[in-house]
């Protein structure tokens, strides 16, 4: 298993597990670490969760869980949210094993799926987003005369309806991934997909404030520390992998905390680097990141892009 693949799992490690370093405290307390690899940058340009090139499923679930296994007692690797195009990999029965537009890939109950086959579903230009930590989804224009069809998280996606002469100042009618219509609030949607600045995007930080800690989330029903920064930088038009393996050239960051940050390296490859430093001989040497002090004081990591 890579450094950093087994770096983020420990993250799940109860705290009175035997690794209890600053590196996985620093992690699971600190914003701007809980994302180690924010030095890959994609464009984006785009508020939601962004859908595959051509996709040929769309989750038909509010949030649909992606377990590493064709299992419910597996463990979740990620999610996707309703509305969000994916692509199917393989299948088994009750199963289907897909991919996100973020690489990952999961196995996702086949009932949390809807195959498009060959049709689309709110493609760029005809898509709302729920703007808000949860819209309510009704069969009628009323909130008192039936419990609604769904419950949505923020980023999920959902087609206008093809007749809009029944909306109303406060109702927009929109289809559903199964075809069926329904209606929304206007005030829980938006038609606007365009990039938050930096200062906008932290202030809607604080709109998340008390949503609970989810493995693998991705939803304001319940996000993980990759999942929540990953969302946040979505929201400038920038898209950043879940998780990256280490490659030669990286830039690695010590120190106590995210703050103070008092020595750097460069990865090498095979869980090494290279740095010049004070501890044992003095002198640029070649260090293993698995070794003491060097695995607590991991704080964060950077990629140059040329």
């Amino acid at each position: 298993m890579s450094f950093a693949k087994r770096f983020r799992r420990e993250q799940r490690q109860p705290k009175t597990a035997a690794r209890t370093g600053l590196r996985r405290k620093a992690i699971r307390h600190s914003l701007p670490i809980a994302f180690l690899f924010c030095g890959l940058l994609f464009s984006a340009g785009a508020q939601a969760q962004q859908p595959v090139d051509h996709p040929d499923a769309v989750a038909a679930k509010p949030v649909a869980n992606m377990y590493r296994n064709a299992s419910a007692e597996s463990d979740v690797v990620s999610q996707a949210l309703y509305g969000t195009g994916v692509s199917t990999l393989k299948s088994k029965p009750g199963w289907a094993n897909i991919r996100t537009a973020d690489g990952y890939t999961g196995w996702v109950a086949a009932a949390d799926l809807q195959i498009l086959n060959g049709a689309t579903y709110a493609p760029a230009g005809n898509a709302f987003r729920v703007a808000q930590l949860s819209a309510n989804i009704y069969s009628e224009p009323d909130v008192t005369r039936h419990a609604p069809l769904l419950e949505l998280p923020w980023e999920s996606r959902l087609e206008p309806a093809a007749d809009k002469a029944k909306n109303t100042e406060r109702w927009l009618q929109v289809r559903l991934v199964d075809g069926r219509t329904a209606w929304v609030q206007r005030g829980d949607i938006t038609e606007d997909f365009s990039p938050l600045g930096t200062a906008e995007m932290l202030q809607l930080a604080h709109k998340f404030l008390g949503i609970t800690y989810t493995w693998g989330g991705v939803s304001s029903f319940g996000f993980d520390c990759s999942g929540f920064t990953q969302m946040l930088e979505r929201q400038r038009g920038i898209e950043m992998p879940r998780d990256a393996d280490l490659q030669p050239g990286d830039l690695l960051f010590f120190g106590s905390s995210a703050a103070r940050v008092t020595h750097t390296g460069m990865y090498l490859g095979d869980g090494e680097f290279i740095h010049d430093t004070t501890h044992s001989h003095p002198g640029v040497q070649i260090s293993r990141l698995d070794d003491m002090p060097w695995t607590q004081l991991l704080v964060a990591i950077r990629r140059i892009k040329p």
